[in-house]
This record gives structure tokens, sequence and C-alpha cells, in this order.
């Protein structure tokens, strides 16, 4: 999944971050013969760290007998300099341009449990899981669609055939959604001033988290002037109102929220940021956030190797944070077409801040993250022939449920006869996309109406109402390949009750409001 489907950004200097508070009580602990805390005497004869390397971005954790302090000393001591930190979970970010800056801090093993940098090239002043780019709809097509609405429809929804596959147009017959519950968008930024967007966007809790830190100031979530789309199609998805202004979303009665976290011009996503996100989600009462990217510069990250362990480790920690404080969170499966539980996979896109190493890697080992992190709902994208969208990853035991992604193969039988997904799009436009990107925020809304009919179910109380009603989807004698062509679905496996291609099945919105 290139990224959108997936998303990215840069890194700043930014303003004064989340209050750190809670206990390290949950972190995990090292041994009684680990290696002292931060020595004062070693600190003293040690030489001046060199400063002649590029200019990176790490994240430390650290173990349950370290602290914030402790960690900001040894950093100094290191050559870097302390960009936030999280005491509710024991991560620090930091820059450095020492080359042995992580390495050094890795000797402290009573301090720091994994240290790493978030990508290999320097920092710059970013990517998604889309498939393909955007169709802009015309006003031709616009009129078109707005000619064939019957009452009670949003003018561009005959177009929407992915809401009906879902029977979201039946729920919202009974329940639009709260206006108690927000979806926290974590992507390239939402364009609040769309009409189609403006009365359900939740300025209060909204942000933007390049570089680590959450910049909270008028229109900081916005996309950047160069930046992406793909944050206000997944928003439109979510929670578009139905005000007889252009489409409907899945939840068009709840909130939603940006968490940008993508860089200008790249539109990669960091781990720094990545980080700030689900943090600020959980600490701004956000109930459920859409993660439609994967976080580079790794499209897998390997617990084998010291770099990529922290970032499993520092985005781990925040996850299982948003959620301890009762935010779920969804991802995409990604646009690779691969088969997340196979033996081993090939990956020829990583790093991709920097030349491409291919590699072979084994994905129960080599974690596509946010993706395959516990907690997180994975899901993989289908079209409106209900077959598995080409261009979608998936794997039995790791895609949880399934959802109109789109697939520009399996042609619906609507105005535009578009197989892609209708969505806002900045500067008060609406476009197609495909890709899981596109499929997990129509989980996202669905989840949202499942909160908004039961306020106190938790996080795993969500989710096992997403998958229990689910609707069953067995595996396909045929799907459709990248060139359109139907071949023999041999990839899809069936166990458990669920299948690698759907999971559980896909969602139903209608289940969600009854």
């Amino acid at each position: 999944m290139a990224h959108l489907g997936s998303g990215r950004r840069r890194a700043l200097a930014v303003p004064v971050g989340l209050v750190l508070t809670a206990s390290l009580a949950l972190l995990p602990s090292v041994s009684a013969s680990a290696a002292p805390l931060g020595n004062t005497a070693d600190a003293a004869t040690a030489s001046k760290a060199d400063t002649t390397g590029p200019k990176l971005s790490y994240v430390a954790n650290l173990t349950t007998y370290g602290t914030v302090k402790q960690a900001r000393k040894a950093i100094e001591r290191a050559g870097g300099t302390v960009v936030t930190s999280y005491e509710q979970i024991g991560v620090v970010v930091a820059h450095s341009q020492n080359p042995d800056f992580a390495k050094q801090l890795r000797t402290q093993r009573g301090l720091f449990v994994s240290v790493g940098a978030t990508r290999t090239a320097p920092l710059q002043t970013v990517q998604t899981t889309e498939e393909g780019t955007t169709q802009q709809l015309g006003a031709a097509d616009a009129a078109k669609a707005a000619s064939q609405a019957q009452e009670g429809q949003e003018p561009l929804e005959p177009n929407q055939w992915d809401l009906r596959t879902i029977k979201a147009d039946q729920a919202h017959k009974i329940n639009d959604g709260s206006r108690d519950v927000t979806v926290g968008v974590i992507d390239t930024g939402i364009d609040d001033t769309h009409p189609d967007l403006a009365a359900n966007f939740s300025k209060e809790q909204s942000a933007n988290c390049v570089g680590g830190v959450a910049d909270t100031t008028e229109g900081a979530w916005r996309p950047y002037a160069d930046g992406s789309d793909h944050g206000t199609h997944v928003a439109g998805t979510i929670a578009a109102p139905r005000n007889g202004v252009g489409v409907s979303g899945v939840a068009p009665g709840v909130k939603v929220a940006a968490i940008k976290v993508s860089e200008p011009g790249t539109s990669l996503f960091f781990t720094e940021a990545v980080v700030c996100g689900f943090m600020f989600a959980a600490e701004k009462g956000i109930e459920v956030t859409n993660n439609s990217y994967y976080v580079d510069p790794w499209l897998f990250n390997c617990k084998t190797d010291d770099d990529q362990k922290a970032l499993v480790e520092a985005i781990g920690r925040a996850s299982k944070y948003a959620e301890r404080k009762g935010v779920l969170n969804v991802a995409s499966a990604g646009n690779s077409n691969q088969d997340l539980a196979a033996d081993s996979l090939t990956d020829d896109t990583s790093p991709d801040d920097a030349t491409p190493v291919p590699r072979t890697i084994d994905p129960k080992v080599c974690l596509d993250l946010p993706t395959q992190l516990p907690g997180v709902v994975t899901v993989s994208a289908t079209g409106d022939k209900g077959l598995r969208s080409y261009y979608s990853s998936y794997g039995l035991g790791v895609v949880d449920v399934a959802a109109p992604g789109g697939d520009k193969w399996q042609i619906p039988a609507t105005p535009d006869a578009n197989g892609r997904v209708l969505s806002t799009v900045p500067g008060g436009g609406y476009g197609y996309k495909q890709g899981t990107s596109m499929a997990a925020p129509h989980v996202a809304g669905v989840a949202a109406l499942l909160k908004s009919a039961h306020p106190g179910a938790t996080p795993s109380q969500i989710q096992a109402m997403l998958k229990g009603q689910a609707t069953k989807t067995a595996c396909p004698a045929q799907i459709y390949d990248a060139t359109g062509t139907l071949i023999n679905a041999t990839t899809c496996a069936s166990k458990w009750g669920q299948t690698g291609y759907y999971g559980y099945g896909v969602v139903d919105a209608l289940k969600a409001v009854q």
C-alpha cells in the first residue's frame, strides 16, 4: 500500500505538548541484572558526543524503572535534544546528529527498553493507502446524480453504492449517530471549511501532530497547500451530514476531528507524529480513530532490528494507551495484495524515505503498523460485487472485517457507473477514490454508530459487536486481478468462522442501530 489506504507528513518546531502525568505502572519491567541507570561518573568522563551525522528523529522507550527526567539527561549526554515526552506510556521523542546516538542509549538497559531512529533520511522541512489518483466529480455528473436522487437522499447519494452495501442508508432511517461520539481521522488533515463537513467538525478535538507535538492553533489540522486530499475524503465517508448538500457519511450524526500526521510535500507518516496522534485522541475524549496509512519509512517493522523494534514498541504503547482510555482504533489492511498471514513476504519498498533495499520478511515478526497491532480493527476492501478488491491485502486471522473500498473492475449500476468510492475533497468538491483507505472509514463509521447506541461499551466490546454483526462472507470462486481479468481465488483461506479475504464478514450499519 504505497501509503494512503495510508498517509504522511513533515517535522516542525512546535508548541507545548500534552500534559503528562500518569504513572508507568503498565510498562514492561527489566531484570534485576540490568545495567544501572544513568551513571554520572561515566557522563563526566565521556567525550563530547559526535554531531557530524544527519539530523534524525528517534523514539526512546523507557523501562518501568526509568523516568523522563533521567532519560532527558541521558539523551542530552548522547548529543540529543528532547522534542517531547509521554510519561503516560514512557516514550520520549528526540532529535540528534550523533551517528551513534541510539547505540549509546541502548547500553543503558536499566533506563531504556529500546531506542530507534524513526526514519533513515535527514529531517525535512509525506504516505497513505489509496490505490491510484482521485477522480474529480464534474458538474455534469453531479447534476446527473442529483436528477436521480429519490426523496430523502442526498443529491449525490445515487452514486454511493458503498452506503447501500453496508445498509447505511437503511440505518439512517433509524439513527444517524450521536453528537457525543467523535471519530478522529489520523491522516493528512481535513478541510473543515467544506460545506459537507463543517457542521460535524470538532475543532476542539483537532490538531497537527507533525513533528511529534500537538499544535492546536486555528487551522493547523487542515491539509497543506501542497498536500493530500486523503484525510478530507476519509472524513466525508465517516460523517458527512445529511444536509441536502452532496454526499452522506456512514454516521452522519457524529462528529469528526482531524489529527494531521503527514509530512508536507511527501505525505509520509513517521512514528513520532503517529504516537502523538494516538495520545492526542486519548486525551481529547475521542471514541474511534481511523488509520488509513502505514507508518513510514518501513512497510513492515521487524522486531529483530534495533531501530524498527523501537518503533513497534512506541506505537504499540500509544495505541494501547488510547484503547485503555476508551478509543477503538480502526486501520486499513493495505493495498499490496499481500497475504499478511503468509510465512514470508517480499518488501521491496522500504525504506521509502531513502533508497529501498528489497528484503524477505516474516509478517509475524515484521509488523505492518498500526494494522497488525493487538486491539486494532484491521479492514480489507471490497467492491460493488462483494468481491475482495484486486489491490487489497488480506490474511486469515489478521483481517477482522471487510468494507467497501472500491474496485474499478466491479462496476455498479449507478449514474456514474464508477466502482470507486465517492466522498468529499478539499475546496468544496467531491471525488472518487479506491483503496483500503476508503474501506476503513466505513468501519469507523459503523463503530461510531455502535458507540452511539451503546455509550458505555468498551473498545473491545465495540470490536466484538462489529465482528458479531458482520455479514458472513464465504471465499469467492473468482476475483478480479489488477488487469480486470477474473482469476481463481486460490489465495482465500477459511477457518474459525473467518476467511482471509473478509475476516468475520462485511460490516452492517443497520444492525448497529437496531
